[in-house]
């Protein structure tokens, strides 16, 4: 994936955590510290293994960002004393760091005492779990590609932080945010959209990710609904001969700039939406994160595929 794309750290994505903690967890918080003490826990989680815990964990470090930005959300925070270097801009950044996110520094990890690590789920081998899981450490794998598994992400934190009723609240705001974007598109033709996910070589979303489904709630269709990858590999002759109405790029800082650039590529500039002014450079860290935010997500998409829908 080109560098260029990759998410950087933005104070906005914690404002906007802030404000959906604010609106949905405060009185379940308040009622789950009063609750008697919860049985012990199991979960089964996205490798397909079940997580036993006696009591809600008290002492997490998150490799995922995803995860990360949903225990934040859902007030688990103070429960929350490790992460990876990938998770500034949520809040986070007086919590300690033990590295990245798939190769932590385990003595760091360690020395921290989890009783819970919570990390991405892979196809093969994971060195990082069985390496935590013989030293007694509980392991959690969380897997997102789709918005189905941002809810069930959702929820099964709120069963391991002891936080259900949060979680709940987390996952009705934003499905009602979803529901107000997809309201404000209703009638109008969706547009074509190419979304960037690598320049060199050139990638896009594939069907059924979250971020095809977040681009169809906000009004959009996939310029390559064909594509079988996850994701998709594309050649630019392609690309020029579908014309997408619209193209968006994530991007970390100076998206005007970056937009500019492309547009005096090869290839690039031979697209019409770069002559009607449909290419929109947007931030990495928040379309790219897939947790909670996602309700803003698919505001961003809608604002920039039908910017007259958006609300005045």
């Amino acid at each position: 994936m080109s560098s260029s794309i990759r998410p950087r750290p933005r104070i906005r994505r914690a404002a906007a955590l802030a404000a959906l903690l604010a609106l949905c967890a405060c009185g379940d918080r308040a009622a789950e510290s009063s609750a008697p003490a919860s049985p012990p826990i199991a979960v089964v989680d996205d490798a397909g293994d079940t997580l036993r815990l006696a009591s809600p964990a008290k002492r997490i470090v998150s490799l995922a960002p995803n995860a990360t930005e949903t225990l934040v959300a859902i007030g688990a925070l103070p429960q929350l004393v490790g992460r990876s270097d990938y998770d500034t801009g949520l809040g986070v950044d007086s919590v300690a760091s033990v590295g990245g996110a798939l190769d932590p520094s385990l003595e760091r990890l360690v020395a921290l005492r989890p009783d819970l690590v919570i990390g991405w789920h892979s196809s093969g081998a994971n060195p990082v779990r069985d390496r935590l899981r013989e030293m007694g450490i509980p392991f959690l794998a969380v897997r997102t590609t789709d918005t189905t598994d941002v809810f069930r992400t959702i929820g099964v934190l709120g069963q391991v932080t002891g936080r259900p009723q949060s979680a709940d609240s987390v996952s009705a705001a934003v499905r009602a945010q979803l529901a107000a974007v997809q309201a404000s598109v209703a009638g109008r033709p969706a547009r074509s959209v190419f979304y960037v996910v690598g320049e060199e070589p050139l990638m896009t979303a594939g069907p059924g990710t979250f971020t095809v489904q977040l681009m169809e709630i906000a009004g959009g269709r996939t310029a390559f609904p064909d594509a079988t990858g996850q994701p998709q590999y594309v050649s630019m002759e392609e690309l020029v001969r579908r014309q997408p109405e619209v193209v968006l790029v994530p991007v970390g800082e100076g998206g005007a700039a970056r937009v500019a650039e492309l547009s005096r590529r090869p290839g690039w500039r031979e697209l019409n939406a770069f002559r009607a002014g449909t290419v929109h450079a947007l931030p990495a860290d928040a379309v790219n994160r897939m947790g909670p935010g996602i309700g803003e997500t698919a505001r961003r998409f809608r604002d920039a595929l039908h910017p007259e829908a958006a609300p005045k």
